[in-house]
């Protein structure tokens, strides 16, 4: 049984709301990153989305985009996210690791090449945000025999067969884009929110998270009272942006940094 599976049923079993917090990789460092997962962790984190720095990130609002263009003014590569995980692992075996980001440096790696590197790594899962699930076959494919969950994302306007589509191929979770828009947008209609998690899950029954537009801890309980779960990303990185960049981070910062997820985590477990 995959990481992400011990995860999500053991959630379900206990009624607890998955926290998955998303993250820039490099940004402000490496060596920052590695603390900040393993501070979230400790502040409740379920699963961690451990972004791939881009250089046009297209799907992404101002403030993770200035976090990729810190990550890249380090010279983070996709070789450097693999080594993050590798030295994350050393210390956390258990907490399931998701590669958010664009196929352009998958594809310069190769499918192969990249499977086989994230499987070595600790990878649990990868979600690519610009691949469309009817040309995704052969790296699901390839993905699948590493023993990695293909995540897709499913938009208010996805329509019933591209839906169809996506439910068959993914594996993990479901993730539910709130908004028409990019990362970092606010919400606006709960109910219309609701009523589309309700009509995904007549097509499956993996865990529903939401993410886009989620700031604090109310809007993460507001969400979570209707999905499965809540994906925090732009505002969690809007306080690494504070971070210095150094080589090592005061473990005062990095408590005080995922603070954000930390209050999301008490607020979500009100709703048990």
């Amino acid at each position: 049984m995959s990481r992400i599976k011990q995860v999500t049923d053991n959630a379900k079993l206990n009624n607890r709301k998955l926290l998955i917090p998303y993250l820039v990789s490099g940004d402000p460092n490496l060596a920052s990153t590695l603390s900040l997962m393993h501070g979230l962790v400790k502040a409740g984190a379920d699963i961690i989305e451990l972004g791939i720095p881009f250089s046009d990130p297209s799907s992404d609002g101002a403030v993770i985009q200035r976090g990729v263009e810190r990550a890249l003014a380090k010279g983070t590569q996709l070789k450097d996210v693999m080594s993050l995980v590798r030295q994350f692992r050393e210390k956390d075996e258990s907490t399931p690791i998701v590669l958010m980001g664009y196929l352009n440096p998958i594809e310069y790696m190769g499918y192969e090449s990249f499977a086989a590197l994230a499987a070595d790594s600790g990878v649990d899962g990868v979600l690519i945000v610009d691949m469309p699930p009817v040309e995704s076959g052969e790296l699901h494919g390839i993905l699948k025999s590493a023993g990695i969950d293909t995540i897709y994302l499913v938009a208010p306007t996805t329509r019933e067969a591209r839906l169809q589509s996506i439910c068959g191929l993914s594996s993990g979770y479901l993730y539910y884009v709130s908004l028409k828009g990019v990362t970092g947008a606010a919400i606006s209609d709960y109910g219309e929110i609701e009523a589309n998690i309700s009509r995904l899950r007549a097509y499956t029954q993996q865990p529903i998270v939401v993410g886009f537009g989620i700031k604090d801890a109310d809007s993460a309980k507001a969400m979570a009272a209707i999905s499965d779960g809540v994906i925090i990303g732009s505002a969690l990185v809007d306080k690494i942006a504070l971070l210095a960049d150094q080589d090592s981070q005061d473990n005062a910062d990095i408590v005080r940094t995922t603070e954000i997820i930390g209050l999301a985590r008490k607020a979500i477990n009100d709703l048990i």
